[in-house]
């Protein structure tokens, strides 16, 4: 006799059931899934940096990182070939002008400075020598002169009483005549002395100049033999501190070798390494401020290099005021510069790898929406942080900043 199951049927209906709601709420999820569009990425909104569009004034800036460098240094090279015999001062020690750091030693110059010292003596006492014997000989000139001008006066006077007496008969013409070209042969010698004692006076200056020129010259040479000498005593030059001493104790070093570096550490400068792309926007007399990492000081653009290097131009900014303490040279500042105000412009914060005056394509969040769309934008004038917006956004629009080149494929995403 057969016995009907009511529990297996029940169960059998229960499990259509299930297996039923489940088909129902998987295709469910489906449908949701479908509506939420899966072609949009999503991306999380902690993630992002977003900028709203505003209207108001915009200072325009550049920013770059720098330097502090002492407004004045100087390296002491050595003057000859030399051996580092001792050195005295070290990297950090404050110097006066006239401070030694270290001492150099060369025989050879020791042994050139005598050996012009030398040279010098003896041409002097040679010149002494010339200008005696010269004025000798000179003196002997105007005596000849002065023998030659007795002479003719003698002949003068002798003729002009014979020419009385050849009038009264005493004495012939003859006689007279003798006595006229007596006196025209001393005159013509008298103009020759005179002649001979101007050319002579020309030549005395003229040997004299010749010995004192080689004098000075061996003087010159000696000066620079006995500045050699001294320069191996490496003295500082200016008042300020020790920076560098790239020499060891017994190197040898060649003239023109670096030997110390000092530098005014009381009067410093920033230098800054602004873009080239900004530079356009940078000139001489511009405001700029200079973060010390201890402070923020006032300064003006004093120097704008004409070269590019690496990609970035040397700025030197001249500070308006006292540093803060504890600043020194070769200390890592940032610098921005002032370079012009723009008023009531539409603006929005600076997108990543963006450029001014240059056509952008940014993601713009939807009203009451979490679907950002990309729309183009033309961007205008740029500060180290904001940048102008001449198309393409309005005031209150909300806009993606980071960097979204993953998304370049995208035309929308989903910020969750």
């Amino acid at each position: 006799m057969d016995i009907q199951r009511t529990d297996f049927t029940k169960k059998k209906r229960r499990l259509r059931w299930f297996v039923g709601g489940a088909v129902t709420l998987a295709l469910g999820v489906l449908v949701f899934a479908f509506a939420k569009d899966p072609g949009i990425p999503r991306v999380e909104r902690d993630s992002l940096w977003l900028g709203t569009v505003e209207r108001g004034d915009l200072l325009l800036e550049v920013r770059g990182p720098g330097l502090l460098l002492p407004s004045q240094a100087r390296w002491i090279a050595a003057e000859t070939t030399a051996w580092v015999d001792r050195i005295l001062l070290k990297p950090g020690a404050p110097v006066e002008a006239d401070s030694v750091i270290l001492e150099l030693t060369n025989p050879e110059v020791v042994e050139a400075e005598l050996a012009a010292q030398s040279a010098l003596a003896a041409a002097e006492a040679e010149l002494v020598a010339q200008r005696m014997a010269l004025e000798s000989q000179r003196l002997d000139q105007k005596a000849s002169l002065a023998s030659v001008e007795a002479e003719y006066e003698s002949a003068r006077l002798q003729t002009e009483a014979d020419g009385e007496l050849a009038a009264r008969g005493i004495i012939s013409k003859i006689q007279y005549r003798r006595s006229q070209l007596m006196l025209d042969q001393l005159k013509v010698r008298l103009d020759i002395e005179r002649q001979r004692s101007v050319a002579f006076a020309q030549t005395i200056t003229a040997q004299l100049a010749a010995q004192s020129a080689r004098v000075a010259q061996l003087r010159g040479t000696a000066e620079l033999r006995a500045g050699q000498r001294e320069g191996l005593k490496v003295r500082a030059a200016i008042a300020g501190v020790l920076q560098q001493v790239p020499v060891e104790e017994g190197q040898q070093v060649a003239a023109g070798t670096n030997l110390a570096r000092v530098a005014q550490t009381d009067q410093l400068m920033a230098q800054l390494r602004i873009p080239e792309t900004r530079m356009k926007d940078v000139h001489l007399g511009q405001e700029v401020a200079v973060d010390t990492r201890n402070g923020v000081v006032q300064g003006h653009v004093v120097r704008i290099d004409p070269a590019v290097q690496g990609g970035t131009v040397l700025v030197d900014v001249g500070f308006d005021g006292e540093l803060p303490s504890g600043v020194r040279p070769d200390l890592g500042v940032d610098g921005i510069i002032r370079v012009e105000h723009l008023a009531d412009v539409l603006q929005v914060g600076r997108p990543a790898y963006s450029q001014p005056e240059t056509e952008a394509h940014l993601f713009k969040l939807e009203p009451d929406s979490n679907i950002a769309r990309r729309v183009p934008v033309r961007l205008g004038r740029a500060s180290a942080n904001r940048v102008e917006v001449r198309q393409g956004l309005q005031a209150g629009d909300v806009v993606v900043l980071s960097d979204l080149s993953a998304w370049a494929n995208h035309d929308r995403l989903r910020i969750e």
